[in-house]
Order: structure tokens, then sequence, then C-alpha cells
């Protein structure tokens, strides 16, 4: 049986014993090429995933005006360092640039796909990995977002639900426009918080995401909501989870959306759950844009955004005692250190934990020793 030869290898790009009046350049472009090939058919990474990963390449490569085979580590930090000290790039974007050009090295420098001995034959050296845990940034599961960006407390959470439900009332007694997107807004923001969704996540539903969840039976038919496009994973295909109906006022909220306003906006035989004036499906810019509107006129932080909702959702969980494995689940993150990020929990509820701690400690001790020390 002939064995079939992996996506990206050398002799699919370059013909044996052929020379090029730019041989170097035809070989990066070859590389390249395959290099592509090996991430879209092999590795099925989306294609602005590949894209970027070797725009990031290129820009590598035209700011050493060196080859790959020519590359070495201190290549690598002189261009960190000017993307460091002169370009101002944060940290997760100078990982984004490291991890491609290490992507890149790997594939070049296995031997399944020929390279090196590729360019042994024409350059007289080979490739090398040029990325190492000495010189790049390790992921340390922290949170490197913005600084003031935190969850909604109880009281702020409870005014920005009042204000959209209110925008409602005031469109109707005004007599003006805008009370159908009101009220999907309302609704919206009740969604995203009451599922912990994130913005993408949360305008891409369908009103047949839901189900019903028979160890739930009083949810009736929107027990259980499938995200159907979660957070994909390095340029993976989107994630799907199901996450379980908690907030009854949530699902009284949604079911009466879809019951009483939904048919009103619908276009078609489109199975949406949001529509935009136009009769299109709302896009999370639309949701970010309502979000301030709303946040700044109650005075919110300017920093916080829809995400804040999805913050809220496992800060407030975990403070009411929820298993923080299930939180995990809920939310979709592959690491319980992830959800750890986006709890912080009130003052009075670590106060609460430090009391019940003490009385712990102090009854331990009663019993041990017959007295209070």
């Amino acid at each position: 049986m002939q064995r079939s030869v992996p996506h990206g290898q050398a002799s699919l790009y370059l013909a044996d014993g052929v020379s090029f009046l730019n041989q170097e350049d035809a070989v990066f472009q070859a590389m390249l090429d395959g290099w592509t090939m090996q991430q879209r058919g092999g590795r099925n990474l989306k294609e602005k995933t590949v894209k970027n990963a070797v725009r990031a390449v290129e820009r590598f490569q035209a700011f050493t005006n060196e080859w790959p085979w020519q590359w070495s580590a201190s290549s690598l930090d002189e261009w960190m360092m000017h993307l460091v000290s002169v370009k101002k790039l944060a940290p997760s974007t100078i990982r984004g640039l490291q991890l491609s050009i290490g992507s890149f090295c790997d594939y070049v420098c296995s031997p399944h796909y020929g390279w090196a001995g590729e360019c042994e034959g024409r350059f007289g050296t080979h490739p090398v990995q040029i990325c190492h845990d000495w010189n790049t940034l390790p992921h340390l599961q922290v949170s490197e977002g913005k600084p003031g960006r935190r969850p909604l407390t109880r009281v702020e959470l409870q005014e920005l639900l009042d204000y959209a439900d209110a925008e409602v009332d005031r469109c109707l007694e005004s007599g003006r426009k805008g009370a159908l997107p009101a009220y999907r807004d309302a609704t919206l923001l009740k969604v995203v918080y009451a599922w912990g969704l994130r913005a993408n996540e949360a305008v891409q539903l369908d009103v047949t995401d839901f189900y019903r969840n028979p160890p739930a039976p009083e949810f009736g038919r929107y027990g259980i909501l499938q995200v159907r496009h979660g957070k994909s994973s390095r340029g993976g295909v989107p994630k799907q989870r199901s996450v379980v109906s908690l907030r009854m006022w949530a699902v009284e909220a949604v079911s009466d959306y879809i019951e009483n306003v939904r048919p009103l906006m619908q276009e078609g035989k489109s199975n949406a759950l949001w529509f935009s004036e136009r009769g299109t499906r709302l896009r999370d810019r639309e949701l970010r844009e309502r979000f301030a509107s709303y946040r700044d006129a109650i005075g919110l932080d300017r920093v916080l955004t829809p995400h804040a909702l999805r913050h809220s959702y496992v800060t407030h969980l975990t403070e009411e005692g929820v298993d923080t494995k299930f939180i995990q689940e809920q939310v979709g993150h592959a690491y319980q250190s992830t959800t750890a990020i986006y709890t912080a929990v009130s003052g009075d509820f670590a106060n609460k934990m430090m009391r019940e701690a003490l009385n712990m400690s102090l009854e331990t001790r009663i019993d041990e020793e017959g007295n209070v020390l």
C-alpha cells in the first residue's frame, strides 16, 4: 500500500534538482505554502488563524532580513526587544507571535516534512528551533486584561437590569420607536448574565438552542441552553457546551420575549434568537454598544464591557456556595485556574468565610483542649 504524503511536505512544493533565480526567496515562499497547507489540512485550523500565523512569520523574516535556515535565538531576542520597547505590544500579543514563530520552526525542523534536508542540499545548513522556555513568555494562567475590569456587584447588576427594563417603558410612554429593540436588549443582558455567556456566544443563539432538563422540570423547555459557538482553542473549531438553567427569573424573561416580542421582529423563517432593526441577526458589536450606553447612563466604570456579566455569573455562583467544578463546566473553561481568574468575591463574602474559618478553628481547639485558649 502506498503511503500518503503528509500535508506540507517539501517534495510537494519544490521539485528535486530545480534551481531558481532567487533561490532563497523561492524556498521561503514554498515553506510558507507548505505550512499553510499543513495548518489547514493537517491541523484543521481556522483561516483567520492561519493567515495571522503566516503574517507573523513574514514580519519576523522582514525584520531580521534572514532566512529561516539562518535564524537564531538572538534573532528572536532582537525582534522581541523591538516589539516591547518600540511597538509597546501587550504580553498576550507577544506570546501569540512567539507561538507562531515556534510553530513554524517546529514545522520546518520536523523530519516528516523534509525541509531540513532540502535546506542542507541547497544552502549547506538547516533551520533550528529558536523559541525556548528561556526566551519566550510562559502562559501563567493569569489575567492580562485591563486591571479595571471586574464583575459587577449585585447592586450594580440590579441597577443595570432595572435601567434596561425602564428603557422599554420610556419608549412606550414617549410614543417613540424603539420599544421592541429595548425589550430585546433588556432580555439579552439577562441571558448573558444568567447563563454566563460570552458576547459572541449570546448573539449566535438560536431559539431552538433551549431544551428541557428532566431533573429540573420547573424550567419547562428552557432547562438547558446549548451553546454552539463557544470560544475555540488556538484556531480550532468552536467548542460546544450545555449550560444548565439556574435562574427562574431569567427563564421567565426569555420565555416572554420568545413568545411575545421576537415574532414582531423576526424576518422570514430564521431561527435566530435576536434580530436587529434591519431584520438580520444581531452582532456582538451592537450588544457592546447598548451595554456601553446603559453603563454610562448609570455611571458605571467605563472600562466595563458585556464580559463583566460573565465574570459576575462566576463570582455570584461562587458566593452562593456552588461547586467550582460545576461552575467550570457551565462556563466552558478547560482549566479551573481560568475560572478562578473570573472570581472576585465581595468583601462581605470574604469576611463571612473568614469568620466561619475562625469559628471552626476555635471549635476544634475547644474540642481538643476542653477550653478556649
